[in-house]
């Protein structure tokens, strides 16, 4: 068997990494201020003193609510492996407060090896969940309610949340429950008597920082250089990739792709793509392996439907762009020959095509679905007279002109102007 490439053990840590949420999450666990920190902190209190709590994770989706959760929870059960029970949820399966119900039963069954009932009803089942807080109390044993999805429990009625904060008040039992919700405002949400016996304990989780994004991208990337890869390799590899993340073009690179969602996962997933990129004959990733990974997430459909379009329909595209740029709100098929009659008048261009040609590529945009009729009204109104709307932006269509490999000059000119 030939000798294993370097590049290809490279790649597989990599690509291993960037799937592996505790590994991505571990350094925010670094810190005594970190939400890993603070929730560590908040659940072991209520483990070793014996006390009820709840807390909210807010933040938006990817900031790595449940990836912390759940690594703080895997420490935990390292540290008291004996008098931890964890019951997980989502309001997504289980907002149905019966459903609830049953759900916790059976994971408290299969926790503590009991036989589950599938035809126990409501109250059996809440009544069950009361009696083994109680049981889990006194034999000071924890139980840990995950609620993903929060906000989704607490629409209806919110018995589920009643009566399990309700039976947490009771000095017997011994629970924590931790509600994980992407809106900010989850706690409002809550029924004056469900909110009167909630803990109001809320750990925000905020997109990371200049400085932690870097941290972030040499803990994924840098390769360590005591494994079983050539130590001449790694550190050759750690200093390119060094110089790549000092990089302004990379700088900006990153600062454009987080600009609209600048969460941890987010960024994972540009990072693995950029990683799949790397060339295996030279074994180091490579500046262009980032751009062409933002390429391919950033695709624009419309763009590259512009791309595909004949000389005539960039003609009509940009024609339209002009009238609504004149504010001419309404317009039809007949205002547009205008407008192409005015441009070609303006610049004697030789890019002059008969009325007929002109419907048959206004036919075609409307099938590629660039442009579209203005209203529903009007069905057995001609084409030509029909309003229609241009549903590229400038933006779009701009870019798409100048990727054009033969478009011409007078195109760009009036685009410009």
């Amino acid at each position: 068997m030939g000798r294993e490439n370097p590049a290809e053990k490279a790649l597989i840590l990599l690509r291993s990494r960037l799937c592996d949420p505790y590994f991505i999450f571990k350094p925010f666990s670094d810190s005594s201020d970190s939400n890993y920190s603070k929730m560590k902190f908040m659940i072991s209190s209520s483990i070793t003193e014996a006390c009820n709590n709840s807390i909210l994770l807010l933040g938006p989706r990817g900031s790595g609510k449940i990836a912390v959760l759940e690594l703080v929870i895997r420490d935990l059960l390292l540290e008291y492996p004996d008098t931890i029970s964890v019951i997980k949820l989502s309001g997504l399966l289980h907002c149905e407060d019966n459903c609830a119900f049953k759900e916790i039963a059976r994971q408290l069954c299969v926790e503590h090896q009991l036989l589950f009932s599938k035809m126990a009803s409501f109250d059996d089942n809440s009544q069950f969940m009361i009696a083994m807080l109680r049981e889990c109390g006194l034999a000071h044993k924890t139980i840990i309610f995950v609620l993903d999805e929060f906000d989704l429990f607490a629409q209806g009625k919110q018995r589920l949340l009643y009566t399990l904060l309700d039976a947490m008040q009771s000095v017997t039992s011994q629970a924590v429950v931790i509600g994980v919700s992407c809106r900010l405002d989850a706690d409002q949400l809550l029924e004056k008597r469900v909110r009167s016996r909630f803990s109001h304990r809320k750990l925000l989780f905020l997109p990371p920082s200049e400085e932690d994004m870097r941290k972030l991208l040499e803990h994924i990337l840098l390769l360590p250089t005591d494994s079983t890869l050539p130590h001449n390799y790694a550190v050759e590899f750690n200093a390119k990739l060094q110089n790549i993340l000092s990089d302004e073009r990379f700088k900006e690179m990153i600062n454009s792709y987080t600009n609209h969602d600048s969460t941890v996962n987010h960024l994972v997933k540009f990072l693995f793509r950029a990683v799949s990129n790397m060339d295996l004959q030279t074994g180091f990733l490579s500046l262009e392996n980032f751009k062409t990974a933002l390429l391919t997430i950033q695709r624009q459909p419309k763009m590259e439907c512009i791309k595909d379009c004949s000389i005539l329909e960039l003609y009509i595209l940009v024609c339209m762009r002009r009238l609504e740029i004149k504010e001419q709100n309404s317009y039809n098929f007949n205002s547009l020959m205008k407008e192409y009659k005015s441009v070609h008048d303006s610049f004697r261009t030789a890019d002059y095509y008969a009325q007929n040609v002109c419907l048959r590529a206004f036919e075609h945009l409307l099938r590629r679905e660039l442009i579209s009729f203005a209203d529903n009204k009007g069905n057995n109104q001609s084409i030509e007279f029909r309003p229609v709307k241009l549903l590229v932006t400038s933006y779009e269509l701009h870019q798409g002109l100048k990727s054009y490999h033969s478009c011409p000059a007078v195109l760009q000119k009036l685009m410009a102007g």
